[in-house]
């Protein structure tokens, strides 16, 4: 499916079927910093808090980059410790936009089912962990939040995203999903998998 509904910002963690076991599984965007000095390359190449790789900008001019997948550490940066100078691990937190500073769908996925936690390179929609299949088109959502007001939008008379936390998600839905034919049909396969 093309349009705008592809083009939706994504949060920093979206739930997935585990690649492993197929469960429910938490994938995590992980955080590339650009290595400014050459001196630290190596640092960050032996540390095994870090992932370190050579980028391409857009331009095609190569960079350094540490990559910290904070899935793979509690979920957050406290891990991050004894940095060269010019370097804090603030460098690695989630931006306040949902959006990525290396535009890869590079991350870690978290199983609770089968205890596997590991680097993933994300395949969405197909890994969505939510979601629904209608003539042909799939509709999906990033969370369990986002599936139930995605559901009671689908299910309301009205349609007034500026009454759900995931307006701007639902601002996207494509038309074939909000027809009164189809409206049954989505909301009993939300009401199921979020049961």
């Amino acid at each position: 499916m093309t349009g705008t509904y592809d083009w939706n910002p994504m949060p920093h963690k979206v739930e997935i079927k585990c690649p492993a076991c197929g469960g429910h599984c938490i994938f995590e965007f992980a955080d590339v910093v650009k290595i400014s000095l050459k001196k630290d390359v190596p640092f960050f190449k032996q540390s095994d808090i870090f992932e370190y790789s050579i980028f391409k900008d857009g331009c095609g001019h190569k960079w350094h980059g540490a990559i910290y997948f904070a899935n793979l550490h509690g979920g957050s940066i406290n891990a991050i410790t004894d940095l060269p100078d010019g370097y804090s691990p603030e460098n690695w937190s989630h931006s306040k936009y949902l959006t990525r500073n290396h535009g890869l769908d590079l991350g870690a996925f978290s199983c609770s089912h089968c205890q596997t936690r590991k680097p993933y390179i994300l395949q969405w929609p197909q890994d969505a962990y939510y979601s629904f299949s209608y003539k042909g088109e799939v509709l999906w959502a990033f969370n369990r939040e986002s599936a139930v007001d995605l559901r009671d939008y689908i299910a309301s008379n009205e349609r007034k995203t500026e009454k759900f936390k995931w307006a701007s998600f639902l601002l996207h839905i494509p038309t074939i999903f909000k027809k009164q034919n189809a409206r049954d049909n989505i909301v009993k396969q939300i009401n199921k998998a979020v049961a």
